[in-house]
């Protein structure tokens, strides 16, 4: 292993330079054994791998980790050994962030890695569940079928979530527009109104009044407005940082109407798809639970996976372990129950990914359906009364003379 160190001599003068040693104990005690006070130690390696330089910079994408993928289930299946394949790819990546990354993955493969163990060194772009599919195809022999079926996945997934973001982007595009419109009658066109009723001694309507107070806060109060919003995100962000505030929370979204019912459906496909995989490429199962946890962000979710695995330890089947987990539907571990005596679990489990897939779409497909009425209805609804609180004193008035 190389190190690259930073240490202060005898006579107190910083220097900096590389080493070679088995371990970091082993290159401490090289320094000291110079007579040099250490001041920071880091394996060379490390600095091209998670850090990689702060002259890298670009992201990677999930589109482009499926595209090399791809690429080298192709030439992994054209009998391309593996380390040319990655210098390949490597070459042809436009994002040099990646190219990088291939890089140092190939030499680590040159130097007798194994691939899953080279791409462990970078969980940022290879979550657990890709390099532990690549661990158990090479054990197997089925690399290439194994590539082929994460970037399949890779790529369902990445629909699936383009979808739910596509059904989220509307309603939150037409809260903006209807908060702009807001802004604009309460700033813009009722301070023109209000001195005019003032003026007319007209009597105004209590729809007006809580309208002038808003429009009065905005207009001259706008500094505290900013604050409270500001206190307002510094409050739900230490929530979100604890643990009962991101479990709250979680629990709230999937019972939001509507899209808590797809959201909640999307968590249950990811995980099934995610066991079924695992399973099928010969994954330990208290392993391929724990992967299936881990593909959710839900912390309830997380917590039924996590007691599931927690009970097949003890000699229950997954079916038994899924009894009394409300989150899960009760066709989930029929199924399960099914595949579990007949020994064919794993083709049950790719079924039952299929169907959760296509209730996603479902579910996306009915969100986006029912979102478009309620928002007309609810943008129509406040700002018909804002105009109804602009219109009652002009109305008062006309009847007054």
């Amino acid at each position: 292993m190389q190190f690259t160190y930073i240490a202060r001599s005898s006579n107190g003068q910083n220097q900096t330079g590389e080493l070679v040693a088995d371990s970091r104990d082993e290159a401490v005690i090289k320094l000291r054994q110079e007579g040099l006070f250490l001041l920071s130690l880091e394996e060379s390696d490390e600095l091209s791998k998670e850090g990689l330089s702060s002259s890298i910079k670009k992201r990677v994408t999930r589109k482009e980790i499926i595209y090399f993928t791809n690429q080298l289930a192709i030439m992994v299946d054209a009998g391309v050994p593996v380390a040319m394949a990655l210098e390949g790819i490597s070459k042809q990546v436009e994002n040099p962030t990646l190219g990088t990354i291939l890089e140092e993955i190939q030499k680590n493969v040159e130097a007798g890695s194994d691939l899953s163990s080279a791409l462990a060194d970078f969980p940022r772009y290879f979550d657990q569940t890709y390099v532990n599919l690549i661990k158990a195809s090479e054990a197997s022999g089925t690399m290439p079928q194994m590539l082929s079926r994460i970037a399949t996945q890779a790529e369902e997934e990445q629909e699936t979530i383009q979808q739910v973001k596509g059904a989220l982007i509307y309603p939150a595009i037409m809260l903006l527009m209807c908060i702009g419109v807001c802004i604009f009658l309460l700033t813009y066109v009722f301070p023109k109104l209000m001195p005019m009723f003032a003026a007319r001694g007209a009597a105004v309507p209590a729809p007006t009044k809580v309208m002038m107070f808003v429009s009065t806060m905005i207009t001259s109060y706008w500094y505290l407005l900013i604050l409270f919003l500001v206190l307002l995100g510094v409050a739900a962000y230490y929530i979100r940082s604890k643990d009962w505030g991101k479990s709250a929370i979680d629990w709230t979204i999937i019972r939001l109407p509507v899209f808590g019912t797809m959201l909640k459906k999307l968590a249950i496909s990811r995980s099934i798809r995610t066991l079924a995989t695992t399973i099928n490429a010969g994954v330990p199962m208290l392993e391929a639970i724990e992967l299936s946890a881990g593909v959710t962000d839900n912390t309830h979710f997380k917590q039924s996976w996590a007691d599931i695995g927690e009970q097949v330890t003890t000699g229950k089947q997954i079916h038994e372990a899924l009894e009394g987990k409300t989150l899960f539907p009760p066709t989930m571990q029929q199924m399960i129950a099914s595949g579990e005596s007949t020994g064919r679990l794993g083709m049950v489990l790719n079924k039952l990914s299929d169907y959760f897939d296509r209730e996603v779409k479902i579910a996306i497909k009915s969100a986006t359906t029912l979102i478009e009425p309620v928002m007309v209805v609810c943008m129509g609804s406040i700002i018909g009364f804002i105009a109804l609180a602009m219109l009652l004193p002009i109305f008062t008035l006309s009847t007054s003379h």
